[in-house]
């Protein structure tokens, strides 16, 4: 009975996709067709978690992209993410990278591992392994993008990527750390969210950090997303005719309340403020001099 129950449910989740997916094909080729003032005009969501997918097929159309091709660091199991809707809709080659192995069990039964030249590597990603876990899945020099969602050392492992030079760069800010400071958590290699602080609000980098990490790498910031989550940079060599941004004017004040209590449940904490209350006694890292200071001290916040 529990057999036949689960394959039920596999195939209403498979038909929910497929109407997705047709849907994300629509949106995408009436975007095609559209300008846009702002990046995050382009948004539409198919498998991203927020808008993603739309902003990737915008700008897919106005970088010169040689190498269809991607790599995702950060995916959990791979049902919501930034690649997914390019992989089946565009049929890039990409690789997949996360903790666990939820990932590899959703690209085996859903077919896409065949359907699709894919590959899903189960690694926890460090400055010290990015390249090797990237170039042993067989990615070197000129990608079409990489996306980098890793709630932790997310400035870190980009600044330390050189195997691969992604035309494209997504990657995940953290809203509570303003537009004003470029801070990051200081590097550990065995950061995660969920030990690093019980609210899970201590994590990444500020929009200011990323876009400094940019211009040292040859990057400019071309928006984000209007959910405050993710920032969108492409090459300068392939630039074009899209307009850079500066970090203040790319910069969203998040409003999703992922905030825990000290029992690890929903605690629904709305304002920036108070949520950095949450997190003013922990430490981050000017990332332009290397100064470490306290969030509370930086935002004058007294410590919880």
């Amino acid at each position: 009975m529990d057999s036949l129950i689960w394959k039920s449910v596999r195939e209403n989740v498979s038909y929910y996709d497929e109407i997705l997916f047709a849907i994300g094909q629509q949106r995408s080729a009436e975007a095609a067709k559209a300008s846009f003032s702002t990046l995050n005009e382009a948004e539409f969501r198919v498998f991203s978690q927020w808008g993603e997918d739309g902003i990737i097929q915008y700008l897919i159309g106005q970088v010169a992209i040689e190498n269809d091709t991607f790599v995702e660091i950060g995916v959990a199991n791979y049902r919501e993410a930034n690649t997914r809707f390019l992989l089946m809709k565009d049929n890039w080659r990409g690789l997949i990278v996360n903790a666990g192995a939820d990932h590899i069990e959703f690209l085996n039964s859903s077919g896409m591992r065949w359907k699709h030249e894919v590959d899903a590597v189960s690694r926890f990603v460090t400055r010290e392994n990015v390249n090797e876990i990237i170039y042993s899945g067989g990615f070197t020099g000129d990608v079409g993008l990489l996306s980098i969602d890793i709630d932790g050392n997310d400035y870190w492992v980009w600044e330390s990527v050189d195997v691969i030079a992604p035309r494209i760069l997504i990657i995940e800010y953290n809203s509570l750390f303003g537009a004003r400071f470029p801070i990051s958590v200081p590097y550990d290699p065995s950061f995660s969210v969920e030990k690093a602080h019980w609210s899970q609000l201590y994590f990444g980098a500020s929009m200011p950090a990323l876009c400094h990490l940019a211009e040292r790498k040859g990057y400019r910031l071309v928006g984000s997303n209007r959910d405050g989550c993710n920032a969108f940079f492409v090459r300068d060599d392939v630039i074009g005719s899209l307009r850079p941004v500066t970090a203040d004017e790319a910069y969203v004040e998040s409003r999703f309340r992922s905030s825990r209590d000290e029992a690890g449940n929903p605690s629904y904490v709305t304002s920036h403020e108070q949520r950095r209350r949450l997190i003013a006694s922990l430490d981050v890292c000017d990332v332009t001099t290397g100064d470490v200071s306290s969030i509370g001290g930086l935002f004058g916040l007294p410590s919880p």
